[in-house]
């Protein structure tokens, strides 16, 4: 990432959202340097519980060998096994044998569910994980993640649709916390007209953000042209304005 285009936003994100939290971002590579590794920390078992330290100025590095759930490996791309009888956990359950989540109604659904949503392979050996401000040169950040509260969601996802015709500059697919912030959007990074994802509706990932704290996915090409647009835009109104005097 170079220096110029991280200080840019950096700037403009002060500018126009005054005290929000800056994004996180992650990018896969091969070689991760010995002080990302060592200050990388696994403190849940959970991908997202792991985030917090990031979203604190903190990298975190996770790969096929770091112990995780296997939602968090299979949306990561590390691995395709899925518990057994997933059908039924993501679903109704079996007495006696499988609790269900009840996400879904029946097993049989949750089956056409994973045939539209495929697993994929990792391409490189780790997957790093920064906020932002901490990204060197030698980055090279794939999806661009923020936290956010309703007020700065407002004015990502109008933005997200600023040089749009159609309706769809966000989507909000079903999926798990980190299918939300890293496989959905790889996908969408791949489209002719990639769209920001806003998730973390997963009812099992929510204890671990803050009550009134959802995530916007933005795939890299996409948000290098908000970038663009931030000056030209709503952003400069006094409507704005309103909204961002109590962010």
């Amino acid at each position: 990432m170079e220096n110029k285009l991280k200080d840019m936003f950096t700037n403009l994100w002060q500018n126009y959202f005054s005290g929000a939290e800056l994004p996180i971002v992650f990018y896969y590579s091969d070689e991760v340097s010995e002080n990302d590794l060592s200050d990388s920390k696994r403190e849940n078992r959970c991908l997202i519980g792991n985030l917090n330290r990031v979203r604190n100025g903190h990298p975190f590095v996770y790969n096929s060998e770091v112990p995780g759930c296997l939602g968090g490996k299979r949306y990561s791309g590390f691995s395709e096994t899925l518990r057994p009888n997933f059908e039924h956990f993501l679903s109704c359950g079996i007495p006696g044998k499988v609790e269900g989540e009840k996400y879904k109604k029946t097993p049989g659904l949750v089956i056409e569910f994973l045939k539209n949503n495929p697993p994929f392979k990792a391409p490189k050996k780790h997957l790093i994980f920064k906020r932002w401000d901490k990204l060197t040169e030698n980055d090279d950040p794939e999806v661009v993640v923020f936290f956010a509260t309703p007020d700065v969601l407002s004015g990502l996802f109008t933005l997200a649709n600023f040089d749009r015709a159609d309706s769809y500059g966000v989507i909000t697919p079903m999926g798990s916390g980190c299918a939300s912030i890293i496989n959905i959007p790889l996908v969408e990074s791949k489209s002719e007209n990639p769209g920001a994802v806003l998730g973390m509706f997963d009812v099992s990932a929510r204890p671990y953000v803050p009550a009134n704290i959802l995530t916007f996915a933005i795939p890299i090409n996409r948000f290098l042209q908000m970038i663009k647009n931030m000056d030209e835009s709503f952003l400069q109104t006094n409507s704005w304005n309103l909204v961002k005097n109590r962010i």
